[in-house]
């Protein structure tokens, strides 16, 4: 790959990390949204870029559903989802803002330092794909423990599953089916967790799982 390439695989690899920040970093419901749709539209370049630079097609196939499942269908139903059920939009983090900064630059410095080591014989393009990806699937962890609201915790496993979709595109030869597999997981995923949301809903009134807790009992 030439240097340009290399640079800008890197650089598009670099900014769906960004958004993992981005996405811990929002309190409203909507701006989350916009930044997991960019998180999505970042990581379909990163596809379409890897298979114009790798000269591998199948490439493309994952760019365009990455395009409409994550960059369109998800946010419009998440959207729809929010407006229907009259969902509080402002997000209710666990943790302080700054306190989960802090938490999530330690988790990319945790990932660099468990991937690097274990693939000394890859490309060096291949090894900081595997970095990077690591560590949105890290952050979006992250954002799962430390949002209340259901539906942000639903946008921290799409961001888990946008890093997996990264580090698929970013390791050569990478068959089609398993991609094709990972979209359908997706779908079904979201599908499932859609349910759960209405279900919620209606039995507790809320979608704040602290309150949902102490409804249960569970919490002091």
């Amino acid at each position: 790959m030439s240097d340009l390439g290399y640079d800008a695989a890197h650089m598009l690899g670099a900014v769906v990390l960004l958004m993992s920040f981005a996405l811990l970093y929002q309190r409203r419901l909507f701006s989350l949204l916009n930044v997991f749709t960019m998180q999505a539209l970042a990581l379909t370049a990163t596809a379409a870029w890897q298979a114009y630079s790798h000269g591998e097609p199948h490439l493309y196939i994952t760019a365009l559903l990455t395009l409409v499942l994550k960059a369109i269908l998800i946010p419009v139903a998440l959207h729809r989802i929010i407006v229907k059920m009259k969902i509080h939009r402002t997000i209710e983090p666990a943790l302080g803002i700054g306190l989960t900064m802090v938490a999530g630059v330690s988790l990319v410095t945790l990932s660099i330092l468990l991937v690097l080591p274990v693939t000394a014989d890859a490309t060096a393009l291949t090894r900081e794909n595997l970095a990077l990806s690591l560590s949105v699937v890290l952050l979006g962890l992250l954002m799962m423990i430390s949002r209340r609201n259901a539906v942000s915790q639903v946008v921290g496993f799409m961001s888990i599953e946008n890093g997996l979709i990264l580090a698929a595109v970013g390791v050569a030869g990478m068959p089609l089916v398993v991609e094709m597999s990972v979209a359908f997981s997706v779908m079904v995923a979201f599908i499932i967790f859609g349910i759960f949301l209405f279900h919620i809903r209606e039995r507790f009134d809320t979608l704040d799982m602290q309150k949902i807790e102490s409804f249960r009992g569970e919490s002091d």
